[in-house]
């Protein structure tokens, strides 16, 4: 993966070597999606497309049906990976949509459900990048403190040579704790350590993780089952969009583009609204009369994704939604996400309060402002800041 880059800062390629169509108004954007669409089903017939249920699959349902209704092409294989845990809102989008488009979405069950998942290796918390760092901390019990020893050394590189060999098989865990890259250079504004959340390492050291943290429920529930779905396929179709953020904002090492890449097993993944804004989604669904599930429409959910998710920065909050519709939803995330939940907002009020903190010692150490000066008119005098009209 090149980086570009300049005197304070590290850009990725997919912000760098974006294609013509990714600047294109809405209109103009989405007709160059479907060429991309309509090209690449041609050249690669066999083709699958995963289902969620959400905004983001809607769209890429309509464009995708769109196009092969134009130009009269085999049908896509469309799925969707149910975790264990989904909202009776979502299931019933899906045969709509279904039903609608004339499709067949066949329903994938994972071997091990989200809440086998979650006991057996842990909860996710804050992000998946988050939570598999943590996991790493957990599992190799690896001391917060080799932070502290890696900033304080003046040759960070040796330093890293040096916890390397002291925890043999632990590279990435090193990094994501010191904040830094392989080679030992600094890196503490990468999404790939743990200050890209905000006083992460402080609340920790401070309150220690209560639960086990792992992001493999994600692993198990989803990608696992869709993977071995994927083999049976020429190219697979996802809906990742970079504005989601996340990980789908990191390029892949074998792409520079994103919206179509060949794998090195030689199958081909297409992601043809990667580069759609939420502006252009907006477009979309109101030129074209797209209705979302009745979790947006109805609960109000902004996102979907896998229910209850405790990698979402809204999940309690969109629980709070879901309740009046769906309870026994919301009873069964809290059981499953609980701890996680509540460790989140323990860190909220914890990063809030650090902030204020924050601005308060840096207003104190601005310099005072010099007193203005008053000016004496003809005839006045100034004693002890009171004005005397002269006699």
């Amino acid at each position: 993966m090149r980086t570009v880059k300049n005197d304070k800062e590290f850009r990725s390629s997919v912000y760098t070597e974006r294609p013509p169509y990714a600047d294109f108004e809405a209109p103009q954007k989405f007709e160059a999606i479907k060429s991309i669409i309509a090209r690449r089903l041609i050249e690669h017939p066999n083709a699958m497309c995963s289902y969620s249920g959400g905004s983001d699959s809607d769209i890429m349902l309509h464009l995708i049906e769109s196009v092969r209704k134009v130009f009269n092409l085999p049908p896509v294989a469309y799925y969707f990976f149910e975790t264990g845990l989904e909202m009776a809102a979502t299931r019933r989008h899906v045969k709509e949509q279904a039903e609608r488009y004339s499709v067949e979405i066949k329903t994938v069950r994972p071997k091990m459900n989200i809440v086998q998942a979650t006991r057996k290796y842990g909860q996710p918390f804050v992000s998946k990048i988050m939570s598999a760092g943590l996991e790493g901390v957990q599992k190799k019990h690896i001391p917060l403190s080799i932070h502290e020893e890696y900033e304080q050394a003046e040759d960070k590189a040796a330093k890293r040579k040096e916890l390397k060999e002291r925890y043999p098989g632990c590279e990435t865990t090193i990094n994501f704790l010191c904040c830094c890259n392989s080679a030992g250079e600094p890196r503490p504004n990468i999404q790939l350590v743990i200050n890209s959340s905000k006083y992460m390492l402080d609340f920790i050291r401070e309150n220690p993780i209560p639960f086990r943290v792992s992001n493999k429920c994600c692993d198990i529930c989803k990608k696992q089952p869709a993977h071995e779905i994927e083999k049976g396929f020429d190219m697979v179709i996802t809906g990742e969009r970079r504005d989601e953020g996340g990980m789908r904002s990191v390029p892949r090492k074998d792409s520079s583009t994103m919206c179509f890449t060949e794998t090195a097993k030689g199958s081909f993944r297409l992601r043809p609204l990667y580069y759609v804004s939420d502006a252009d989604k907006q477009w979309y669904k109101d030129y074209y009369g797209i209705r979302y599930s009745d979790a947006y429409e109805v609960y109000g959910l902004k996102r979907t994704g896998c229910c209850g998710c405790a990698i979402s920065a809204r999940a309690a909050s969109d629980l709070e939604l879901i309740r009046p519709y769906e309870p026994n939803v919301v009873k069964a995330a809290w059981n499953i996400f609980g701890d996680s939940y509540r460790y989140r907002a323990r860190y909220n009020e914890y990063k809030d309060l650090r902030r204020l903190e924050d601005q308060l010692t840096a207003r104190a150490k601005k310099p005072a402002a010099a007193p203005e000066e008053i000016e004496v008119l003809p005839g006045q005098e100034v004693l002890d800041g009171f004005e005397e009209d002269a006699i």
